[in-house]
């Protein structure tokens, strides 16, 4: 049985620290001040990530509810980022990879495909390219092992700029139409110095999109994900993925307004995490050394499909079982943009 192993990012000050979990506690490790510095030891010793970690953590134990309450001078970050160049991390997704995905992603383009139709006086609303996409998973996402499967839909979020920590805001920009949640499950990558790349671990997401915007077209899609998104708290190096039960909560006011179940895990999508995995990596632009890559697995439900629209205050929390404690969000709403942005000329 593998080991299970958790780590966290702590901030206190100027002062940057890598944790292990052992609940109550957390055990600072010695040595390293990031989880990339640590994957980047690892590699270059050519030993195991755990047990790397495990050799460290001979440092201060503090209370892990202590922090986690916000009630320490140390504070949770996100559970991985490349220190002073967040340019060198490449956040994406890749969604329609579970079933109830495929249920919202149908309603919200068959509702614009009605509208359509009935522009047109058509009487028949035929199936999205969304659900088609879904589908070609389903039907070929599975391949056997060292086969390649259908490639699934991709997206790109931004660089580790996008990252938020978990209790830190996620922000509805001024220019966007809404945001709403997206509990996930987010794959984290080191590339090496041959360009091979490495699962480090996974942990719990908050993808945050723009569902309003993509409902008018799905041709919106790709600006719809350039959002912020939180992860973490906790950095779980490789957990078992096969059936990985869930909730979703939205409260606000203190009050829970949405709540929902939800499931994980490949026994629950219709593509294998190899078959994602070779679509993300065989881009040679995906496999430059030192890169750290941040994706998203996809959602099982949004509580934008059951028309609750985020706002100001309320807060969200994403849990998965195995993956430690709860993400944490707050939502912010950016003033509105009145005025376009303007470009200088440089003649």
């Amino acid at each position: 049985m593998r080991p299970i192993q958790r780590l966290v990012q702590l901030a206190n000050g100027s002062l940057r620290a890598v944790a292990l979990v052992d609940e109550p506690h957390l055990v600072l490790l010695t040595q390293v001040t990031s989880v990339f510095q640590l994957t980047r030891r690892a590699l270059d010793q050519k030993t195991a990530l755990t047990s790397l970690a495990t050799s460290l953590a001979i440092g201060d134990r503090i209370r892990y509810n202590d922090v986690y309450q916000q009630n320490s001078a140390w504070q949770l970050l996100a559970p991985i980022d490349t220190p002073g160049a967040p340019q060198s991390t490449l956040v994406s997704g890749t969604g329609l990879t579970h079933l109830g995905s495929a249920r919202e992603r149908q309603a919200m383009h068959a509702e614009t495909q009605k509208k359509e139709a009935e522009t047109a006086q058509k009487k028949d609303v035929e199936m999205t390219d969304s659900m088609r996409m879904f589908e070609w998973g389903r039907e070929r996402g599975r391949p056997a092992a060292g086969e390649i499967g259908i490639a699934p839909e991709w997206f790109y979020k931004g660089d580790g700029s996008v990252i938020r920590a978990p209790f830190a805001p996620l922000t509805i920009p001024g220019h966007a139409e809404d945001g709403g949640e997206e509990a996930e499950v987010a794959a984290l990558y080191l590339i090496d110095d041959s360009g091979a790349p490495h699962r480090i671990g996974m942990c719990h997401g908050n993808e945050f999109s723009d569902h309003v915007f993509e409902r008018r077209n799905y041709l919106n899609l790709a600006g719809s994900k350039l959002r912020v998104c939180s992860l973490g708290p906790e950095l779980v190096v490789d957990p078992a993925f096969a059936d990985v039960p869930g909730k979703v909560r939205i409260l606000r006011n203190n009050a829970l307004i949405w709540e929902k179940n939800i499931r994980t895990g490949e026994d629950n999508m219709c593509h294998s995490l190899a078959n994602l995995e070779h679509h993300h990596f065989k881009f040679a632009g995906h496999r430059q050394p030192g890169m750290l890559h941040v994706h998203f697995l996809g959602a099982d439900a949004l509580s934008f499909g059951d028309n609750i629209r985020l706002k100001a205050g309320d807060v969200t929390e994403v849990s998965f079982e195995g993956f430690g404690r709860p993400l944490i969000n707050t939502i912010a709403v950016d003033e509105t943009i009145t005025s376009a942005v303007r470009v200088q000329p440089m003649a």
